[in-house]
């Protein structure tokens, strides 16, 4: 199988990652060069702020050369669904009882499993558990429905 991987000319694929950075490094050092030749009376202000201004567009250039990584398919693993045919024999099996487990937990947590007796409150299932289904909380308190008379609240 060849694959052919598309070529980007220019900035790559994440302009606008690339513009936001060169925008904050120009931004920063226009403000660093009014701080040095400005004759200002807070020219420190303006030499630090271009610095720190410099120093935050180190953020952008990170997202424009993360966004540019190209992986080739033969070095995607599983994640994707490509399982490499060299290394495919232990990882299947651990994969497999992986499976086997979480569906194991899964099913006796939902109650239709193989996993049957008494639940986690310590009460017996019900042999319908599908449909019979309660909540409860650690505060028993029950909720009176409202009566149709309006509640009068007053302030002490």
């Amino acid at each position: 199988m060849v694959c052919h991987f598309i070529t980007f000319t220019g900035v790559g694929r994440c302009k606008c990652s690339f513009w936001f950075a060169v925008a904050h490094d120009v931004f920063g050092v226009f403000i660093m060069m009014v701080g040095v030749f400005g004759g200002l009376a807070v020219h420190d202000l303006f030499i630090y702020a271009g610095a720190i201004v410099i120093f935050l567009s180190l953020i952008w250039w990170v997202f424009w050369y993360a966004g540019n990584i190209e992986v080739p398919p033969e070095e995607l693993e599983d994640d994707v669904g490509l399982i490499k045919r060299q290394n495919r024999g232990l990882r299947q099996a651990v994969r497999r009882a992986s499976d086997f487990l979480s569906s194991r937990i899964r099913s006796s947590l939902r109650g239709t499993g193989p996993c049957t007796g008494e639940s986690f409150t310590g009460a017996s299932r019900s042999s319908n558990a599908s449909t019979d289904m309660s909540l409860s909380s650690s505060y028993e308190s029950t909720v009176a429905p409202p009566s149709e008379e309006p509640m009068k609240d007053t302030l002490n």
